[in-house]
């Protein structure tokens, strides 16, 4: 099945309830960045909860094991369903995340490439393929992967097998929900749904690449 996940990056409490809770019935998941969490707190998560959706830590967690131990610790003591960690900091760390995630029931994604221009600067030559590898050597649950450049989508899942794809950038940054779905285990999609005059429509464009 390829889940619909909601990139709610707004900074609003009281606007992130009104659009998590008309978009609920039309999405799978949704995913909390720093705009958010830093905005309303951890506690975000235990506001979304009465949603019933599992809720994802975009927090790109990148620094020393045992930082990313606590860091992950306070994320799924929150309440929240994954977290999503940066690669490049090396498999001790990407381990540590893991281990924190899987022990709380939860899961980590690590960032093999992000969905920006500027991205490529450094997400490239060899570099998502090796962080692939820390994926596999960690048992990490997936990757995130850009859904504007699919031809790098089929790539890494030629790399990580059936492990699980979650892949940002349909809709505002121009990938195309038609071509991505079928590659993919998860589509983010942020501005194109909250920002909408009415979310939960916006949402429910997405229904007939959801299967």
């Amino acid at each position: 099945m390829t889940e619909l996940i909601l990139s709610l990056d707004v900074t609003g409490l009281k606007e992130a309830l009104r659009i998590a809770g008309a978009c609920a019935p039309e999405i799978d998941a949704i995913k909390v960045g720093y705009p958010l969490a830093l905005a309303a707190g951890l506690g975000i998560a235990g506001e979304l909860a009465g949603f019933g959706l599992p809720l994802i830590a975009d927090f790109k967690v990148a620094d020393i094991p045992n930082t990313n131990t606590l860091i992950c610790e306070q994320v799924f003591a929150a309440g929240f369903s994954a977290v999503i960690a940066q690669g490049f900091p090396g498999p001790d760390s990407v381990a540590a995340c893991v281990e924190a995630a899987h022990a709380h029931g939860g899961e980590c994604y690590v960032v093999a490439e992000m969905s920006h221009p500027g991205a490529l600067t450094f997400f490239s030559a060899g570099v998502p393929e090796r962080l692939c590898e820390i994926v596999a050597e960690t048992g990490a649950d997936g990757i995130i992967a850009p859904a504007t450049r699919p031809e790098r989508v089929r790539a890494l899942r030629a790399l990580i097998g059936k492990k699980k794809i979650l892949s940002p950038g349909i809709g505002a940054q121009g990938g195309d929900p038609a071509e991505i779905a079928p590659l993919v285990d998860g589509m983010i999609v942020g501005r194109s749904i909250y920002g909408a005059a009415d979310p939960a429509a916006a949402a429910r464009t997405y229904a007939p690449y959801r299967r």
